[in-house]
């Protein structure tokens, strides 16, 4: 043991001071990280999921760089995560609300779409930021070992900054519509739970797929596009006929964003499209981690 750190030691020494106080994140980090362990590129049991307890100050540490990255030299800052999804509620409003008369089940259309829009922001965010962080953090990678799901993890976890913004203008709107939360509002942490799941596994194909076919960053906007309309932001889920109501949950952000909208304004399909997309969900998560445990052993040759 006192071999491996002061091999870790000495391989930290070599690194430039960057990359060596972020392997000193937490004491005894520097052996853990600097040891290469053993992967198992076709198992699927051998995926560690309790390692990420272990390096949680390492997530912790990528999770506020990437924060801070995002905002550094902005001149409106974190007023971004403000103004994208009120924009797009605004342009929303007036071609499918005004122009396109979508009903909006008994509530002003602005807060209809925006109910929407503040879960759908962050999806479509971890997405963009998970699909590249291997390639983004290509430097970590292929120099030393540690989970490599923190990578794609702490992507994640970022975009709660700009949904904990955004939510808080939701709240302001509904105040002033005089929409008063109920009980249900205690139902959005494990809605949001369900959709950082979704999203992370999500992710973990994306950015692994990126590191062997470039092509997904070419990809990714036009599969956001279409991802967004086929989940009800813009229409309300009852729209759809309910014997093929099911259909709409094999989306699971279609789940996801009426649940939003039934825990915070008591419109949209219920509870129930929120089974189909979390059976939906738990498929993709658990295959988005199987292909990336195979994939792992190869990212730091192809990558």
């Amino acid at each position: 043991m006192a071999a491996d750190g002061a091999r870790g030691r000495d391989q930290a020494r070599r690194l430039p001071p960057g990359r060596a106080r972020l392997l000193a994140v937490e004491p005894g980090l520097v052996a853990a990280v600097a040891a290469p362990r053993s992967i198992d590129c076709a198992g699927w049991a051998r995926i560690d999921l309790g390692a990420l307890i272990h390096y949680r100050d390492l997530i912790w540490f990528l999770t506020k760089r990437d924060i801070q990255l995002r905002y550094r030299q902005t001149a409106l800052g974190l007023a971004w995560a403000i103004l994208q999804p009120v924009a797009t509620m605004a342009v929303f409003s007036i071609f499918f609300g005004r122009l396109g008369k979508l009903p909006s089940d008994g509530v002003p259309y602005p807060l209809f779409v925006f109910c929407g829009l503040v879960p759908w922001q962050l999806f479509a965010y971890t997405l963009t930021e998970s699909s590249s962080s291997l390639v983004a953090n290509q430097s970590l990678v292929t120099k030393i070992y540690f989970p490599r799901l923190v990578i794609p993890l702490s992507a994640t976890l970022a975009g709660l900054m700009d949904f904990l913004v955004s939510f808080v203008v939701l709240l302001g709107i509904m105040a002033w519509y005089h929409v008063m939360p109920t009980a249900r509002l205690l139902l959005v942490p494990l809605l949001l739970l369900l959709e950082v799941t979704l999203a992370f596994g999500v992710g973990l194909w994306l950015c692994a797929l990126n590191v062997r076919y470039r092509d997904v960053r070419y990809a990714l906007p036009f599969l956001s596009q279409i991802w967004m309309f086929a989940t009800p932001i813009a229409y309300s889920a009852t729209l759809v006929p309910a014997r093929w109501r099911p259909l709409l949950g094999l989306n699971p952000m279609a789940g996801v964003v009426d649940g939003f909208r039934w825990a915070l304004t008591g419109t949209g399909g219920g509870p129930g499209l929120l089974w189909v997309s979390g059976l939906a969900a738990a498929v993709m998560v658990f295959a988005g981690l199987h292909y990336f445990a195979r994939m792992e052993r190869t990212f730091a040759d192809r990558i």
